[in-house]
C-alpha cells in the first residue's frame, strides 16, 4: 500500500472514530470502504492489506465482469474470442479459466437449438391464435390432432451421438458416424398425435402432392380439430375445400416437430444400415 493510501485510510479512520460529522475521506471514499477499514482496525489494529491464503485468482474482478458481460450480450461468442479479449488487457489465461468463471454465474456452453425463421407476420398470427385460445379447456385440446410430414435420412446430417474414446482413437470406425452425400437414402413419413397418443405412421411413396395428402387425411382423420403448417400442398385449394366439406379447422401452429426430433433420435440410436432397416 502506498503512503498516500495509508494517509487516506488513517484520515478516514480518525474521522469515524472521533465522531466527525461526515464519514467521508478527502477523496470521497465510499461508505462501504470506510466500514471495512473500521472493522479491520477493530479486529487487527491496522489498516494495511493482510496476507491472503491460497493462490491469487488468475482473473481480476474487472476482467471477470467484462467476460461475463461479453458472453451475456453475445451468446455465440467463442472461448477463443474471449481468451483474446483477456490477452488484450494483459491477462492471458487458459480457456478453462474462462469457462470456470462463466460457469460460476450460470453461463454454460450448449448446442444452439434450431428453430424456424419466423417473419413478423408469422409472429403476429401465432400470438393471435394463442390469445384467442387462452381460455380453452383441457377437454377442448383433447380433440386436437397435430399432423405433419418429415424426411427420415439413413445417415442424418444433424444426428448427434456422444461416444467415449481413448487418445488417438477418435477416427476409429466404432467411434464415428458414417456420412454420405444427400443422406444415403431416405423415406418420407406422415404422422399425427393427440392427447390420446400417437396415430398411424404412414410412409409416403413418391412425391407428396395435394391429392396424395388428402387421401392420407381421408384414411387417418377422425373427429378432431386438425393442426398443420402452411406447406403449399396443405393449403392447396382442393385440400382446403376438402377440409370445409369435413368441417375440419386448420390453424397454423404445430408442435409435432418436437415429436419428429424424438423419433429421429430413437431411430439413429439403432444405427440402421439401409433404407429397409430405417423403415423398420
Amino acid at each position: 500500500m502506498s503512503a498516500n493510501d495509508e494517509i487516506e485510510r488513517t484520515c478516514v479512520l480518525s474521522k469515524r472514530i472521533l465522531g466527525a460529522t461526515t464519514p467521508r475521506s478527502p477523496k470521497n471514499t465510499p461508505d462501504s470502504t470506510v466500514q471495512a477499514i473500521i472493522q479491520k482496525w477493530k479486529e487487527y489494529g491496522t489498516t494495511v492489506n493482510l496476507p491472503r491464503q491460497g493462490r491469487p485468482p488468475k482473473l481480476t474482478g474487472r476482467t471477470r465482469r467484462a467476460l461475463i458481460r461479453n458472453a451475456a450480450k453475445r451468446p455465440m461468442v467463442t472461448l477463443d474470442e474471449l481468451q483474446r479479449s483477456t490477452a488484450q488487457v494483459g491477462e492471458s489465461v487458459h480457456r478453462t479459466t474462462i469457462s470456470r468463471a462463466l460457469h460460476k454465474v450460470g453461463l454454460y456452453g450448449r448446442v444452439a437449438r434450431r428453430k424456424p425463421l419466423l417473419k413478423e407476420n408469422h409472429k403476429k398470427s401465432r400470438l393471435q391464435f394463442a390469445t384467442s385460445h387462452v381460455g380453452d379447456t383441457a377437454n377442448m385440446w383433447k380433440k386436437v390432432l397435430w399432423s405433419d410430414e418429415t424426411k427420415m435420412e439413413l445417415f442424418g446430417q444433424n444426428a448427434k451421438r456422444y461416444v467415449w474414446w481413448k487418445t488417438n482413437t477418435a477416427h476409429h470406425s466404432e467411434h464415428t458416424i458414417p456420412t454420405v452425400k444427400y443422406g444415403g437414402g431416405s423415406i418420407m413419413l406422415w404422422g399425427c398425435f393427440s392427447s390420446a397418443g400417437t396415430g398411424k405412421l404412414v410412409r409416403v411413396d413418391g412425391k407428396m402432392d395435394g391429392a396424395k395428402y388428402r387421401a392420407i387425411l381421408e384414411e387417418n382423420l377422425l373427429e378432431f380439430t386438425f393442426q398443420q403448417d402452411n406447406d403449399p400442398k396443405h393449403k392447396a385449394r382442393a385440400t382446403m375445400e376438402w377440409f370445409k366439406t369435413k368441417h375440419i379447422h386448420v390453424p397454423d401452429l404445430n408442435p409435432i416437430e418436437n415429436l419428429w426430433q424424438d423419433l429421429k433420435t430413437a431411430v439413429h440410436k439403432r444405427c440402421p444400415s439401409n433404407v429397409t432397416e430405417l423403415e423398420l
